[in-house]
Parts: C-alpha cells; structure tokens; sequence
C-alpha cells in the first residue's frame, strides 16, 4: 500500500482541525487592528423626570348639618393632600349655600400650613411638598328663615396648584 493511500481517508478531517485551530488566530489578529491614536469614548445621558403630583386623598365631613339649640351650625371636615409640587399647593373653600349667613373656619397652621380669609371664602395654602393631614373645624350661623331647619355640605372645595 503506498503512503498517500493511507492518508487519504484522514484528510478531510486533518483539513477540518487545522482550519479549526486557525480560526481563532485569524478573528485575534482583525480585532487588534485598531488605531493607538484614536481612542475610544461613549458617554451616558440619564434624565429622570419625576411628573407633578397633587392627590386628594381624603376629603370627609358630614353630608347634612343639624342646627344646634341656639340654630348654629357647627362640623369638622377632614382632608388629607398629597403633593411633590416644590411650591405646594392651596385649597380654595367657599360657600355654596345662600342659606348660610356666616361662615368662621379655623384650623392648626403647623408645619407651613396658612389660613386666610379671602372675599368668597377661605384660603389655605402650604408652601412645600409633602403629605399633609388637615382637620378643619367650621362654624356656620343660618340666615333667620333656616336656622331651624338641617341643610345640606355648604362648603365647596377646590385643589389648586402653585
């Protein structure tokens, strides 16, 4: 048998490792192409954007009013505000029932919280974000035709954003 013969049926596979082996060398020596001078740089640009929130989350007080003996009318009302405004926010409160003839509403200014008294009603406002429980503690008198009778929430709401 002569020699070439013997390698014959091993050369496809001889072919096929050597090839193999090279691979690897071949992909080395095209990622090292690259020029000394030129670096490389890649830079990042993460904004995060928080959204304005302002939430009513609880605004609680009596349906109807029932007079007291001497015909005022007197509740607390409940509001709990979340916010993440920088400025705050305000509550706009004025009356929404002719019947009532006067309206005094107080309540604990801490924690940056102010009470003012505006034309139509009350004005109350804070000067900061945050989550802000508020009792308030109002006091009505009814015009003299109403004052024996109950009526009904006087006091309309509103959140305003600053």
């Amino acid at each position: 048998m002569h020699p070439l013969q013997r390698l014959q049926p091993r050369t496809p596979a001889l072919l096929l490792a050597t090839v193999l082996l090279l691979a690897p060398v071949a992909g080395g020596a095209e990622s090292s192409f690259t020029s000394p001078s030129r670096g490389t740089s890649a830079s990042l640009d993460f904004r995060i954007v928080i959204p304005p929130v302002m939430q009513l989350l609880e605004n609680s007080h009596p349906s109807r009013l029932d007079p007291a003996r001497d015909g005022a009318f007197s509740a607390q009302q409940k509001l709990v505000v979340v916010s993440n405004l920088k400025r705050g926010f305000c509550l706009s409160m004025r009356m929404a029932a002719p019947e009532v003839a006067a309206w005094r509403l107080q309540t604990s200014q801490i924690g940056g919280v102010t009470l003012n008294e505006v034309a139509d009603g009350y004005r109350l406002c804070t000067a900061r974000a945050g989550r802000y429980t508020l009792m308030l503690q109002h006091d009505f008198s009814a015009s003299p035709g109403q004052a024996a009778q109950a009526m009904a929430w006087p006091v309309q709401t509103d959140l305003v954003a600053l």
